[in-house]
């Protein structure tokens, strides 16, 4: 029996009085499949992580094989649709390792699982001990129609050399296009075109902006693509395309705020319960230790200098927000100094010049700062402190300011959303020129983040961290039905503008998130 799910934007004013949004499974068991005006015989499909299947912090063989593109391509198949050939990975563990002339090194961690859970919270781990199997050395034989490409950003994919694997070092080279990259010369874009394809797909510029959102904002460490340069790049990855006067279908690109993995951590985690790992009378002797030596002293010298609002002493009854380094702040770092040093008190002007240089930027988090899921490991570690500085001040996020690339404050959030936004203009520009199939990914992930999210025959998906079900255990990638969702997505767009009717697979037939 050949099934279709039936979009939500079809019938939703049907469903006024349902909780949820509801994509419905419709029996047309009586309908013949057809491939329209398109065709399926060679789809190729580019992108970066999000098409390559990846999941759970990883690359591996069951998330390759439930990615969207082989979604789409098995439905493809009852029309004429050919092989679909993945560069997969060498088992289920994931992770990558790089033989140099020094020895092997390993260069990507394998994948997560959930080991246990404490207080409620998932405690994660890595595969395998963390040791991967996959070697980038050892070149498979392609080509392959499926081209995602993990790390990519739309540069990436117009790159000579991007897989050579003696860029790796440099970052001018991809270990995962090295992998399976025709020659160490080649680009993306140039083995894409050497496949002739009938049919693409194309979901790309993700990472020009959320490698930058996950680094908070640091450009040291990642960088945010100008819309202008994006608008440049993109434009010539479609021309380069159009070149092959196959038909297609492009998405743009969701707002980081959509995302687990910026979403889970709250912005205030300092609770009593929490700072006494869960004894509460510990936590407040925390807090009381705090408020006295740092938190009181600090508000009252920054009240004095017109800053009081950075820097609030803690509450026992409230939770709390971390303290962060905001470096939009101007710079008290001599006036504090200077302050502690006439305020008389014994342990201010020892500590004068580290809390000068420390906390010249320092201030609580607010609401519409996100933290990173990746930072939550760190909350309470230990910075290194200078001799004579009680080892309690070194606790990261509590009682020293976490650095830039812990925290994306919200006007750097609004820095990357603005980016994306012009990014989605470019996209669907580049959509309407050409006459491609457009798929709105921002709506539906703004969809799969609102309270109610979406349900498919009763299973109800939203963007929650694990318990959501769409979203796999690193916050950023989608479990097996999550990218079923995406898949059905594309399979709509297509059919609307190709006049097919490849049938929708169901969300609930695929993997999510296994629990111990």
């Amino acid at each position: 029996m050949k099934k279709i799910i039936i979009s939500t934007f079809a019938i939703s004013a049907l469903l006024f009085a349902t909780s949820c949004e509801d994509d419905f499974d419709t029996d047309v068991k009586d309908i013949v499949v057809t491939k329209g005006e398109a065709d399926f015989s060679k789809y190729v499909a580019l992108g970066n992580s999000l098409t390559s299947g990846y999941r759970d912090g990883a690359l591996y063989i069951d998330g390759q094989n439930e990615s969207y593109p082989s979604m789409i391509a098995g439905q493809m198949k009852l029309v004429g649709g050919g092989e679909f050939k993945q560069p997969l990975m060498a088992d289920n563990n994931g992770g990558l390792i790089l033989n140099t002339l020094a020895g092997p090194t390993q260069i990507a961690n394998t994948k997560l699982y959930i080991n246990a859970f404490v207080d409620g919270a998932p405690e994660l781990k890595n595969a395998n001990n963390n040791t991967a199997t996959t070697v980038v050395n050892t070149v498979l034989t392609g080509p392959f129609n499926n081209m995602g490409i993990p790390g990519a950003k739309v540069a990436h994919l117009l790159a000579p050399g991007y897989g050579n694997v003696q860029g790796i070092p440099t970052k001018t080279a991809n270990p995962y296009f090295v992998r399976f990259a025709s020659s160490p010369t080649t680009s993306v874009i140039a083995d894409f075109k050497a496949q002739h394809p009938t049919f693409f797909s194309l979901w790309i510029g993700n990472n020009d902006a959320l490698l930058y959102a996950l680094a908070g904002g640091d450009a040291s460490a990642e960088t945010l693509t100008p819309p202008a340069q994006f608008t440049q790049y993109y434009n010539a990855l479609i021309n380069e395309i159009a070149s092959t006067n196959a038909k297609g279908v492009i998405a743009n690109i969701p707002s980081v705020t959509n995302i687990p993995s910026l979403t889970t951590v709250p912005y205030n985690p300092l609770t009593a319960a929490a700072l006494g790992g869960g004894n509460v009378n510990a936590g407040n002797a925390t807090i009381d230790n705090l408020n006295a030596n740092l938190y009181v002293p600090l508000n009252q010298i920054l009240t004095a200098l017109g800053a009081g609002d950075r820097i609030q002493p803690l509450s026992k009854t409230a939770a709390n927000p971390l303290l962060i380094k905001d470096e939009s702040l101007t710079p008290l770092n001599a006036q504090i100094t200077a302050a502690a040093l006439a305020s008389g008190n014994p342990t201010l002007i020892a500590l004068a010049p580290y809390l000068g240089a420390t906390y010249g930027q320092a201030r609580q988090a607010k609401a519409g700062d996100l933290v990173p899921l990746t930072t939550k490991a760190e909350i309470g570690s230990l910075e290194p402190v200078p001799p004579g500085v009680p080892a309690s001040l070194g606790a990261r996020g509590v009682a020293y300011p976490f650095a830039d690339k812990y925290v994306l404050t919200a006007t750097e959030a609004a820095e990357v959303n603005t980016a994306i936004d012009a990014y989605n203009v470019t996209i669907k520009a580049a959509a309407n020129a050409k006459g491609y199939a457009f798929v709105d990914m921002n709506k539906k992930m703004v969809e799969l983040n609102s309270q109610s999210g979406i349900s498919w025959d009763g299973v109800k998906y939203s963007a929650k961290f694990v318990t959501g079900g769409a979203f796999s255990l690193d916050g950023v990638h989608l479990t097996g039905r999550g990218y079923a969702i995406v898949a059905n997505e594309f399979i709509k767009s297509i059919n609307e503008t190709y006049k097919s009717n490849l049938p929708q697979v169901n969300p609930n037939n695929y993997s999510g998130i296994k629990f111990p």
